[in-house]
């Protein structure tokens, strides 16, 4: 399938859901399979069928740095438990986009670059908006009964870590010291949480211009 053709498969599957609050769609994945591209590309044919879009990331959830390294920086069970505040991405974004919700909501609350919170303030979503959700883990067992939709997408770890590595500079080689936080913590993911087999649609990534969908 080429890449404009999924993206309005998906879009076509994203926009048949009805539900009386806003749609709560996740992309999930490994690191450098390709999910902020595929959500942001999402943007633009779900517009065109006349449905608001709410972008926002697991990026603006980061817990502080404190708590993201007390395993270690190296430690891959620390960035798999550590990482992220699911608690924030849920009072924030996903109760208040749901059932009863009352769709204010903040699409942030954290910059992991300065290493501190950020007073986003509060906008109001229509009810028939979708949001796209991007990060990994996100089909956790703390964060999969909110979603409405899920997409995860699939690749090789020797194709997303050359991925990363073209986009962030370090090693290509999976297996270099470098990665081994990642690589593992992931690996700890996909054991534990199953993501291919929770997520509504399962979408395999290796080659960008042509992805498909497997399940």
């Amino acid at each position: 399938m080429n890449r404009p053709a999924l993206l309005e498969a998906v879009a076509d599957r994203i926009a048949s859901l009805v539900r009386p609050h806003p749609i709560r769609a996740a992309i999930d994945g490994v690191d450098g399979v390709g999910k902020t591209t595929l959500a942001d590309e999402l943007v633009a044919p779900l517009r065109h069928r006349g449905l608001p879009v709410i972008r926002a990331s697991i990026d603006g959830f980061h817990n502080p740095r404190r708590v993201r390294y007390r395993l270690g920086r190296s430690s891959s069970v620390g960035y798999f438990r550590d990482s992220f505040d699911h608690d924030g991405v849920i009072a924030s974004l996903l109760c208040p986009l749901g059932p009863g919700g009352s769709l204010s909501y903040r699409p942030a609350v954290f910059d992991y670059r300065i290493d501190s919170a950020v007073e986003i303030p509060f906008a109001m979503a229509p009810p028939n908006a979708i949001l796209l959700f991007d990060g990994v883990f996100l089909h956790r067992p703390e964060l999969r009964p909110y979603w409405d939709f899920s997409v995860f997408l699939d690749a090789p770890f020797d194709v997303t870590i050359a991925r990363c590595a073209r986009r962030d500079g370090g090693s290509p080689d999976v297996n270099a010291a470098g990665n081994h936080r990642y690589v593992e913590g992931q690996r700890l993911y996909l054991r534990e949480c199953e993501p291919a087999r929770m997520a509504t649609m399962v979408i395999r990534n290796d080659d960008l211009l042509s992805p498909e969908i497997v399940a």
